[in-house]
């Protein structure tokens, strides 16, 4: 394997034109500098120079030599300032779960600074868990887990980002619209349209609907919020929704449900020491408000 010290004294004196100069910049000194020559010269049997007078002539092998190095050095050097922002923390990767549907906007808030911020640290949001959230962040296949329904774990550590009440969503014409809050039976004749996710892990049925032992007429699941907000406003169904999502959509009013259901958007993570990236994108996520 080539030694990379004579294509640094190569390069450097290209750079200078001087050798005097060359190991003053590579703190060597003139003998040092011509040793390191000599001995590459006789571990690969060729000639890297010559000197005419006081000036020295880069034979091809020396022409070669330095081209490599031109080419190479700066990739090396690239690399050391690579390992060094690892060490830092400056550089790495984040892959973020999300068990919030309507999270996206609020996410797409921290994303944005935090990509101008930490420019080389490389940032994926997935939605798909073979075995569910918590188990995708202890099996290391995601490093930031979004959701309003954190379950404790050894080895894990949830931090509350924002609060916000789940309401009912009905079109501004509905019945239920002129309701100070919903009340179990109200839904008995309604179609109710989620997110397609268990029941079981829906507030609106676990702490709503079935301790009063109700359920609605019918229950729908789409995929996305926009969809689920068109057939609420065109008064085909009503969806349990976070109530910052209705802030700006027109024709449709959020109805509070029974006492109140309050949640929070939590961000979960392993537990231990966090690179400086993980720490800063925890930071910008609690204070974006939607």
């Amino acid at each position: 394997m080539l030694d990379i010290q004579p294509l640094a004294i190569l390069r450097e004196i290209n750079r200078t034109g001087s050798l005097t100069q060359a190991a003053d910049n590579l703190c060597l000194t003139q003998s040092a500098v011509s040793h390191a020559i000599r001995r590459f010269e006789k571990r690969h049997g060729v000639k890297v120079w010559e000197r005419e007078g006081h000036k020295l002539r880069l034979t091809l092998t020396g022409e070669y030599l330095l081209s490599l190095a031109q080419r190479v050095l700066p990739q090396l050097e690239h690399g050391a300032n690579v390992l060094e922002d690892y060490a830092r923390g400056r550089r790495g990767a984040i892959r973020v779960g999300m068990e919030c549907h309507p999270c996206q906007d609020w996410l797409m808030r921290v994303v944005d600074p935090f990509l101008v911020e930490w420019p080389d640290v490389e940032l994926d949001v997935t939605t798909a868990f073979q075995f569910g959230g918590l188990n995708a962040l202890l099996g290391h296949e995601i490093d930031i887990l979004v959701t309003p329904d954190p379950m404790e774990r050894a080895g894990t550590e949830y931090r509350a980002v924002f609060d916000y009440e789940l309401v009912l969503a009905v079109a501004s014409t509905h019945p239920l619209a002129r309701k100070t809050r919903i009340e179990p039976e109200d839904l008995a004749s309604e179609t109710l349209i989620t997110y397609p996710v268990s029941r079981e892990r829906l507030d609106i049925y676990t702490r709503f609907l079935a301790p009063a032992h109700v359920m609605p007429h019918r229950h729908r699941t789409v995929e996305t919020t926009d969809l689920m907000l068109r057939m609420v406003a065109s008064g085909r169904a009503v969806s349990a929704t976070p109530d910052w999502l209705l802030h700006e959509v027109e024709g449709v009013r959020g109805v509070p449900i029974g006492e109140g259901i309050q949640k929070s958007i939590h961000l979960g993570r392993r537990a231990g020491k966090a690179p400086a990236y993980m720490n800063s994108f925890m930071e910008l996520a609690a204070n974006v408000h939607l």
